[in-house]
């Protein structure tokens, strides 16, 4: 298999004027495993059930368009990890990093890891703050969000913003702008 890379989003409860990373927990994982391109090889979207503040906030709701019911459905972060990582180990062989727009994602799975003792085989694999690295290759003042670096970019914005995978697969469409050629394959 060709090299490749995994961008993982993150939705997470919230309320306005935002919480603490600390206080806040996971409740949709989107990844999608792409080539250097951004062009996607692979999927995965799950919703997870938070266990401090089952209930979402009306901002959280409205923010992410993620109902209650989905969360009432899904599975704890402690079955949902374990899925992940399933759906991950194929592509272990050739995977160059992990990344995301930001930081809050690296921020949050490490805590969730340590929290609820879970394994992950991303522990080692080197993450990289897309956010960051976009505004180094386009010599930005400062660091922008995701639907300003499309525009940036001359893309659109593909799907409803702040879902998890929708926003992981934007993500990727900016991976070969981001990425130095050292950090790509060939």
């Amino acid at each position: 298999m060709k090299p490749h890379w995994l961008v993982i989003d993150l939705e997470a409860t919230t309320d306005e004027g935002g919480w603490p990373v600390a206080e806040m927990e996971i409740i949709e994982i989107g990844a999608c495993m792409v080539d250097d391109q951004g062009r996607e090889l692979d999927h995965f979207q799950r919703f997870v059930k938070p266990e401090r503040r089952p209930l979402l906030t009306p901002f959280c709701r409205e923010l992410t368009h993620i109902r209650q019911a989905d969360i009432d459905g899904a599975s704890l972060l402690g079955q949902v990890w374990p899925q992940f990582e399933r759906w991950l180990a194929p592509f272990r062989q050739g995977l160059l990093g992990w990344a995301s727009w930001g930081d809050y994602d690296r921020q949050q799975l490490l805590l969730a890891w340590d929290q609820y003792q879970l394994a992950t085989g991303l522990a080692g694999v080197p993450h990289v703050n897309l956010k960051q690295r976009f505004a180094k290759a386009r010599h930005l003042q400062r660091p922008t969000g995701l639907n300003s670096a499309l525009q940036l970019a001359g893309l659109q914005f593909n799907g409803t913003q702040h879902r998890a995978l929708i926003d992981a697969r934007n993500t990727a469409r900016l991976l070969p702008l981001a990425l130095p050629q050292a950090y790509k394959s060939g």
